[in-house]
């Protein structure tokens, strides 16, 4: 008995024949039959081999959902969703939290998603309006049945449409020659990608390419994309770009083709509505299979999602399930206004009111802005924290760092309040202020070569709010031991007059007493 499949099969080499036979309009002869089957058996070979590779890549998909999740053994903290993924992490953007995690630090290819470095690095280094040459190398190093936008060797278009090239087509032609555009050469430029991903905090990544083609020596984990994507999405033309459903390239004198180019990424398309979308980049190699990288903006929560290895179109229904499994299990915590423990306004010693400073604002404060990031379930009670005063940041006199169950979820900066600073900012009035000379007059660059020139006449002077207060302490301790000295010296003359009064007294007892014992009653 032959099952469904193999009937259909069967059908489908007949219908083959009959389209052979009616093309050539002749009859069937030993040589037509013969090139006939041998086109039947290779379409049926490959259909077969097609058909296997198929089910194996199901079958590891399969396997991949059974990996462990990492985040999902921490205690207390929501389960995550099963995916596909070989990797997978959802990162808050902010402050770089991480709610989900699964094999985060493999180290896989990224295909295409390297683009989103290169897409940063060509901001942090260009202008939008500086023109972008293709030369023969960016043009031909690549293949020619990649993904690519046809620029051909020799022309040239602004460095906005490129990036809209890179993020929007995934043109492979185009990363080279931003690249060459950024460093001069490719080779300059993976230096500068590697460097700038060490400088992030990446640790398990190296790349050698712009635009993510397959080399085994091209790799990055789930957790660095995800930093790399963490300062990419900070970025509002990058984000704008990499959200943009299709774009028209307009032919210039430099460029003369009109076409346009669409986004594969379908919840940037919609095809898979998602509300919040920031923007992504989606890739793939047949070693990488497919990689996505997807930010969305919602109740406050700002979510970089990465899924390094699936099958389509596994990996947008995955990224749409951690989405939902982070905006829906875990809440934003204020720090200044739960924080109980470091509830600086609340000691004496730090107020300003009735006392040295004469006012009531506060002089140190926790940042108002400042937030950690929690599961529904727990509350700001639940948390760790540590302060660290040994930091370098301007304004910043601590930073608090809390965790949950020994996972971190946010930190905090104690701040010198801007009042407090202008406490201790003095203006000195200088002879030319009183003469009655407008300022006004002086053009600016005026002001600013006399004060250059003259930087011991500025009209500020800056106290250091901790050596003053230390040498106040110090003031009032050299005080309290004079103080101490004096009364323990007072107290030792106070105690002998006490002495001398009470010998004097019995002295004088002894001569009644003597006196009397002189009659004899």
């Amino acid at each position: 008995m032959f099952d469904e499949r193999q009937v259909n099969l069967v059908m489908l080499y007949l219908e083959v024949l009959t389209l052979i036979y009616f093309i050539h309009h002749r009859k069937f002869q030993a040589r037509f039959l013969l090139t006939a089957f041998l086109i039947v058996f290779l379409f049926h070979n490959f259909h077969m081999t097609a058909h296997a590779t198929a089910e194996e890549l199901a079958e590891e998909a399969e396997a991949r959902k059974l990996l462990p999740v990492q985040s999902d053994e921490i205690e207390n903290w929501p389960t995550g969703p099963q995916t596909s993924a070989q990797a997978a992490i959802l990162m808050e953007a902010n402050t770089g939290i991480i709610l989900y995690a699964k094999n985060i630090h493999e180290k896989l290819y990224p295909a295409s998603t390297t683009k989103i470095l290169t897409s940063l690095l060509a901001m942090e280094n260009g202008n939008l309006d500086d023109m972008v040459s293709f030369s023969h190398e960016a043009v031909f190093s690549v293949p020619g049945d990649g993904s690519n936008m046809g620029m051909d060797e020799g022309e040239s278009i602004p460095l906005e449409e490129a990036l809209y090239g890179i993020l929007v087509g995934s043109a492979n032609e185009v990363s080279n020659a931003v690249a060459e555009y950024v460093s001069g050469s490719i080779s300059d430029f993976t230096d500068l990608m590697n460097m700038r991903a060490k400088e992030l905090g990446c640790t398990d990544s190296h790349f050698i390419n712009a635009n993510g083609l397959f080399d085994e020596d091209h790799y990055t984990s789930a957790y660095d994309l995800a930093v790399i994507s963490r300062a990419f999405f900070q970025n509002e033309m990058l984000c704008k770009i990499s959200n943009t459903d299709r774009y028209h390239f307009e032919p210039t004198a430099t460029q003369p083709d009109d076409f346009y180019k669409k986004n594969k990424h379908q919840l940037v398309t919609g095809e898979i509505p998602y509300e919040g979308i920031v923007g992504g980049k989606t890739g793939y190699t047949d070693q990488s299979r497919q990689t996505l990288v997807t930010c969305a903006e919602k109740n406050g929560l700002k979510l970089i999602c990465v899924v390094f290895k699936e099958e389509s179109p596994e990996q947008f229904t995955d990224t749409v399930e951690l989405f939902n499994y982070g905006f829906q299990n875990f809440q934003i915590l204020n720090v200044s206004e739960n924080e109980k423990k470091f509830n600086i306004e609340n000691v004496n010693f730090f107020q300003a009111d009735n006392d040295i400073f004469g006012n009531s604002k506060p002089i140190l404060s926790i940042d108002a802005d400042s937030y950690v990031i929690v599961p529904n379930m727990a509350d700001f009670s639940d948390l760790d924290s540590t302060i660290d005063y040994h930091i370098q940041e301007e304004n910043h006199v601590a930073k608090i760092d809390y965790t949950y169950n020994s996972v971190y979820v946010g930190s905090a900066y104690v701040n010198l309040s801007e009042y407090a600073k202008s406490i201790y900012e003095f203006d000195v009035v200088n002879a030319e202020d009183t003469s009655g000379k407008d300022d006004n007059n002086k053009t600016e660059p005026e002001k600013n070569d006399t004060t250059a020139a003259n930087p011991e006449e500025n009209d500020t002077i800056y106290i250091n709010v901790k050596n003053v207060l230390i040498g106040v302490l110090i003031f009032a301790a050299f005080f309290i031991c004079l103080f101490i000295i004096r009364a323990l010296i007072v107290n030792n003359q106070n105690s002998r007059r006490r002495k001398n009064r009470v010998d004097r007294k019995k002295h004088r007892r002894e001569r009644i007493r003597s006196n009397f014992d002189d009659f004899d009653f």
